[in-house]
């Protein structure tokens, strides 16, 4: 009950300020442009909705660290998270009631792009269960790229900080499995090293989840992404408290 009190503030708390409508503004025109025009989303001849959701990372990378800086860096800034420590809430409870409520944005965010499956829809004949697989998995990987931003929060009191190391923490993430990466640790590196590399991607764990596939190892990754998060801001702030 108190994450859920608490979760509805938070929610509240987003459109209280411009903040919220900013992402959902932004993220819309981009996902649109970006899907129609550098997606060749009608030359591919295919009606799916596989060119958003390849560029879903890579707006996730810049926009969700946006929604997540203020998440703690706010509240130690304006002292609030004093007032927070007093409730008789877990700390814990607190740090997964801010993380419920920005990923709840999230999730409405992406579900303000259904007119891009209403085009697909209109244009042929779509796989709809393969779309909303899809739309799962990416809610999934916004959630750690989330969990990641709230953590960088609580680092620090500066958002533009946060903003900064959250974009910074996500990009490795995000080329970890790339060719260029692992081409820079062949030649020293064995197998092992390198196979863990890859295996942190988030496009590499993305990349089946995008045709709607969702394989319990890519689920079980982001799930543990997410946790790792959120454990690391609580005893981040834990340790601010102390000092």
């Amino acid at each position: 009950m108190s994450v859920w009190v608490i979760g509805k503030r938070e929610f509240a708390s987003f459109f209280s300020t411009p903040v919220a409508y900013v992402f959902v503004a932004v993220f819309l025109v981009l996902s649109g442009i970006l899907t129609f025009f550098f997606g060749d989303f009608y030359e591919r001849g295919q009606a799916d909705l596989l060119p958003f959701f390849n560029v879903n990372p890579w707006l996730y990378l810049f926009l969700v660290p946006a929604i997540a800086m203020r998440s703690w860096a706010e509240e130690r800034k304006t002292g609030t998270v004093e007032l927070l420590m007093t409730l008789p809430v877990s700390l814990g409870q607190v740090v997964l009631a801010k993380f419920l409520a920005a990923w709840s944005v999230l999730g409405l965010t992406l579900m303000l792009t259904f007119p891009l499956w209403l085009t697909a829809a209109y244009l042929g004949n779509p796989d709809h269960g393969i779309i909303v697989a899809a739309y799962i998995g990416s809610w999934l990987m916004g959630g750690a790229f989330l969990a990641i931003g709230m953590c960088m929060s609580a680092l620090t009191k500066n958002q533009v900080v946060a903003f900064i190391l959250a974009i910074l923490v996500s990009f490795l993430f995000v080329v970890s499995g790339t060719a260029m990466v692992l081409d820079a640790f062949e030649p020293w590196a064995n197998s092992l090293i390198i196979d863990t590399i890859a295996s942190l991607s988030f496009l590499t764990h993305f990349s089946a989840m995008a045709k709607g596939v969702l394989a319990l190892n890519d689920v079980v990754f982001f799930i543990l992404v997410i946790a790792t998060g959120l454990y690391a801001s609580l005893v981040i702030i834990e340790q601010k408290k102390a000092e």
